[in-house]
């Protein structure tokens, strides 16, 4: 009885997840996957590809398809799987003790070559640590290539080097037969009124002369036919017939050398079938991960991140769906929409409304595909890096099942399919995302809502997600009952009756039958009739609200386009105002030591100048009136001294309207435009935009700060850092899993806006995660130092990064 339920909880599965992948259209991308593999075996398994059962399988999928998709780029020479063949067949024959043919000894030795040359194209620890760790222990048994490639010439016959039997043997079958064409070339030399002609022909594989009717007895033989007419007799000659014989025998001898030679070259074969297997096996393994990674590029995709943790939110940015897009590239169809989702952590469900044709089954479809692909290794067609948990299970029911042989209606149909969902989930463990079209239609609305809503709390009780479309309004309120609910919509153009097939987040939507039926001709009576008639319901009311926060969001989106925009030119600029800054350092380096050598030469010259006074001074012949003109010479350069201006004020500088300055903080250069009253506050133009700065945050470019009495500062400093010195959830982040490169985006991402100190989780493990960060971090210029975080925060484990 167990063994018949295990059968049936496995058949109920399988049928779930086969109807699943059926209505997402998995198959049809996966024949699109497979166009890009190199061979056939390798088109076979893509087109019934499995899914991984774990996470680390899917992570192992991914890793393989970034490795192979940066060595196809990089590459200087294509990689191709030229001279790989299909092995299957010819493997289990020769397992079970088949001799096996030219042909097919030649195809195994071009496979070892190929595969050879492939796993020396692929292999390299540091750059394709995946990939070379399964390629690293394959044997490509290189004598055995090379006995089979030196028995066999490239048509797959065996060669006349193949042994020294088989070489003496052809060259007496050539001898022979050169010995009978001669003795029949007598014969016609001979006896020329008895031939028709003086060609050789064959009849049953027999050398003959056509010969004259009446003259058997001139040339004696066996008559192997006639012509049409009956006036040839076609005979093979007696003399011939001897020579015949002994190339036959001949021929007889080569067959058995020929097949103890293959007999031979197959064991070989079978002796070594695990390592030919093994070696074939990954080879075509490998083809899979260059298909993955070519798809990946076609489809323009990135890398997900695949969290462990099944509650990890999903993020996807602009993610196209893929079959559209290989319709939009391939057969010119309308661009893609692209669709960006937010689920946190804490959401179980999600409502997605909206009129007809407006994009809702597309959302389904591309979030259960995303959850497909990228459990499958696959790149996502998404901006950025979607974020996502690995689904062990992701269930449909989308369209319509109505089945004439069951009896069943659309209703019905739903109604069997998620019971059958609703049962794979009990008998399975690990995170499932649900998804569900036009949950509940098909019967009585408001039977089709209850139902509708109990079944999405009973699966926000049991799945990871639950994505459901419905035209039910008493869904969209669950949200503001229950935290685990949110609404989504699809917009609609109401002026142009056409969907526009972007997702509203967070907002409700509306059906809009009545506009919908107004602006395609129905008669207003009817369209008012039917707005009177739903007034009392207090749609009317729910239609404002709904359209007003379609209003907000639209205010929202807008906004933040127009910040975006603003950031990207803050960025230009200050892109520009560093390259400026560098170029003023530059110079004033340039002045300081142009000021510096003018020094040091005027010091010479007055050393000079003294020494020569003095030695005027000490001359035995000096008088009063030398005294006297020293006197005023070294007077005259006291006061050239004084006059020259120094690099440093004992008074201090003190900048003025018009000078340049260095924005100390920033390391910016820019003028002085005006001055406060106290003179403790300046305002600086920096390329495009001012600045209001202390006056003990400037220097000049030469370096001189304002020298202050302390008496007269008085600094009120009301600063408070947006970033907290305690580590929390907001200036941490957690990069565990990831490779070195995936880590770095996501670091830089946030230390461009400025977070410092950011708490950087990377776990201790074999170190080579810690050790690529910290590499990179040393030559970012405005990171000042990185440390391992307290002991209480992670230790070593954990590294914070302060900024500049």
């Amino acid at each position: 009885m167990i063994f018949s339920e295990t059968r049936s909880y496995f058949a109920v599965d399988d049928l779930v997840q086969e109807e699943t992948l059926k209505l997402l259209d998995w198959h049809e991308l996966c024949n699109q996957i497979s166009t890009f593999a190199s061979t056939n075996k390798g088109r076979e398994n893509i087109k019934k590809l499995d899914l991984p059962d774990s996470l680390s399988d899917s992570r192992k999928l991914l890793s393989e398809t970034l490795e192979i998709l940066e060595l196809d780029e990089s590459s200087e020479h294509e990689i191709t799987f030229q001279g790989i063949y299909d092995l299957d067949d010819i493997l289990k024959r020769s397992n079970k003790g088949s001799i096996l043919s030219g042909e097919e000894l030649l195809k195994i030795a071009s496979t070892l070559s190929s595969s050879r040359r492939i796993r020396r194209q692929v292999n390299d620890e540091n750059l394709r640590p995946v990939c070379s760790k399964f390629l690293k222990s394959l044997l490509t048994l290189p004598d055995l290539e090379k006995t089979l490639k030196n028995g066999l010439d490239e048509s797959g016959r065996i060669s006349d080097q193949a042994s020294q039997l088989l070489k003496e043997l052809r060259l007496s079958l050539f001898g022979k037969r050169q010995k009978r064409i001669r003795c029949l070339q007598e014969l016609i030399r001979r006896f020329p009124s008895a031939v028709q002609d003086k060609a050789i022909y064959e009849r049953n594989s027999k050398p003959v002369l056509a010969l004259k009717l009446g003259v058997l007895e001139q040339i004696p033989g066996i008559v192997h036919g006639t012509s049409s007419s009956g006036n040839t007799v076609f005979v093979e000659p007696n003399i011939a017939i001897n020579l015949g014989n002994q190339i036959s025998s001949v021929e007889l001898e080569i067959h058995k050398e020929e097949k103890r030679l293959l007999k031979n070259w197959s064991n070989l074969v079978t002796t070594n079938y695990f390592q030919i297997n093994q070696l074939y096996q990954n080879i075509i393994h490998l083809d899979l991960a260059f298909a993955r990674a070519r798809y990946g590029k076609f489809l323009q995709g990135v890398s997900p991140i695949i969290e462990e943790n099944e509650n990890s939110p999903f993020i996807f940015e602009e993610f196209r769906h893929p079959l559209l897009i290989w319709k939009n590239i391939k057969e010119n169809a309308k661009r893609v929409v692209p669709i960006s989702i937010e689920v946190s952590a804490d959401l179980k469900v999600v409502a997605i409304t909206g009129p007809n044709t407006g994009g809702k089954t597309v959302t389904l479809k591309s979030i259960g595909l995303a959850a497909l692909m990228a459990r499958a290794g696959l790149l996502l067609p998404c901006k950025n890096h979607p974020r996502l948990p690995w689904c062990r299970h992701v269930y449909a029911d989308i369209g319509d099942e109505q089945s004439l042989q069951q009896s069943l209606s659309t209703f019905s149909g739903h109604v069997k399919r998620i019971t059958r969902i609703i049962q794979a989930i009990s008998n399975n463990t690990g995170p499932a995302l649900i998804l569900l079209d036009e949950i509940g239609a098909g019967t009585d609305p408001t039977e089709g809502t209850a139902l509708a809503i109990a079944l999405l709390k009973t699966l926000a009780d049991r799945a990871r997600l639950t994505i459901a479309t419905t035209h039910f309004g008493e869904l969209k309120a669950l949200k503001f009952s229950d935290k685990r609910f949110e609404n989504a919509s699809v917009a609609f153009d109401i002026e142009t009756i056409m969907p526009t097939y972007k997702l509203q987040w967070g907002i409700p939507g509306q059906s809009n039958a009545l506009i919908i039926a107004q602006k395609l001709g129905l008669d207003c009576e009817v369209t008012t009739m039917a707005k009177d008639l739903m007034a009392p319901q207090g749609l009317t009311e729910v239609n404002q609200v709904i359209k007003g926060l379609e209003e907000q969001r639209n205010r929202q989106q807008e906004a933040a386009e127009d910040a975006a925009a603003l950031l990207a030119r803050t960025e230009l600029l200050h892109e520009e105002l560093l390259a400026e800054w560098k170029q003023q350092t530059e110079n004033s380096k340039a002045i300081r030591e142009e000021g510096r050598q003018k020094l040091e030469n005027s010091i010479r010259e007055g050393q000079k100048e003294v020494r020569e006074l003095i030695k005027r001074l000490r001359h035995e012949d000096a008088d009063g009136e030398t005294a006297r003109l020293v006197g005023r010479k070294l007077r005259r350069m006291e006061n050239e001294l004084q006059s020259k201006p120094q690099n440093i004020s004992n008074d201090g500088w003190l900048p003025k309207l018009g000078d340049q300055v260095r924005l100390i903080a920033l390391g910016k250069v820019g003028e002085v435009v005006e001055i406060s009253e106290d003179g403790f506050t300046l305002t600086v133009l920096c390329g495009l935009f001012r600045s209001k700065v202390r006056l003990n945050d400037v220097e000049n470019l030469q370096g001189e700060r304002p020298l202050l009495k302390k008496s007269l500062v008085k600094v009120n400093s009301n600063f408070s850092s947006k970033n907290s010195l305690v580590r929390i959830s907001r200036n941490t982040l957690d990069v565990r899993g990831l490779r070195v490169h995936e880590a770095e985006i996501i670091i830089e991402d946030r230390l461009r806006n400025g977070e410092s100190p950011l708490w950087v989780i990377h776990g201790i493990g074999t170190g080579r995660l810690k050790k690529g960060l910290l590499d990179w971090l040393n030559t970012l210029s405005y990171v000042s130092r990185v440390v391992d975080a307290e002991k209480q925060d992670g230790g070593a484990g954990c590294s914070v990064i302060w900024l500049d």
